[in-house]
């Protein structure tokens, strides 16, 4: 079979990215439960070509939602602050926009993964959750990548010791699905960053 020309690979690259813009618009905002024809309308493409890059509206969330992980590994690589408490604290804050923007496709795919669940009489995990296949793999990602940014942290005496990073990821997850705009939530995320700041006692040293 004949491979398309670069002139076509680059037009299905656009109408891709076209797809994938206005989806992320609609899930960062109000419209969690906005059609695919409604999307392919407003990204100018008919259904065939959104069906020929997402099989399903499951392919287009885990999509949206792999390429938004990507984002956050990447900005643990690159984090920088005047500390490293403050590198630490600056990929939590990209985290934080990424959960307040992402938690309507969070909650369709673990809907999505009990329904399934419930289909084949399977249980949920050890503490009654079921967790999505896609979102757990990259709940594991998440990790691996800031978990050198929390060590550092810690060496430092910036960030108290008795809380694991799966504990302030769960933390900031719960902060972003409080219902509330931006000014609403943002005190309530500087409070969570401002107790994991070690007890005086712990404290370094002056």
């Amino acid at each position: 079979m004949q491979s398309r020309s670069p002139a076509k690979r680059a037009d299905a690259e656009r109408n891709r990215g076209k797809i994938l813009a206005v989806a992320r618009a609609a899930f960062a905002g109000s419209e969690p439960h906005i059609s695919m024809a409604e999307i392919s309308r407003r990204a100018g493409v008919g259904m065939a070509t959104f069906y020929r890059n997402f099989a399903s509206r499951r392919a287009l969330l885990e999509t949206l939602w792999t390429d938004e992980i990507n984002a956050v590994c990447e900005a643990a690589e690159t984090a920088s602050g005047e500390t490293p408490g403050a590198a630490f604290t600056a990929w939590l804050r990209q985290f934080f926009a990424f959960s307040t923007s992402k938690h309507h496709i969070a909650a369709e795919l673990l809907a999505d993964a009990a329904d399934a669940a419930d289909t084949a009489g399977t249980a949920g995990t050890a503490n009654g959750d079921r967790i999505d296949p896609v979102i757990g793999r990259n709940r594991a990602r998440v990790r691996a990548a800031g978990q050198p940014l929390l060590a550092a942290a810690r060496r430092t005496h910036e960030v108290r010791h008795d809380l694991t990073l799966e504990q302030i990821l769960d933390m900031i997850v719960a902060i972003a699905t409080i219902n509330g705009d931006q000014p609403y939530l943002e005190p309530i995320f500087q409070t969570a960053l401002d107790g994991l700041r070690p007890p005086a006692a712990d404290a370094k040293p002056s």
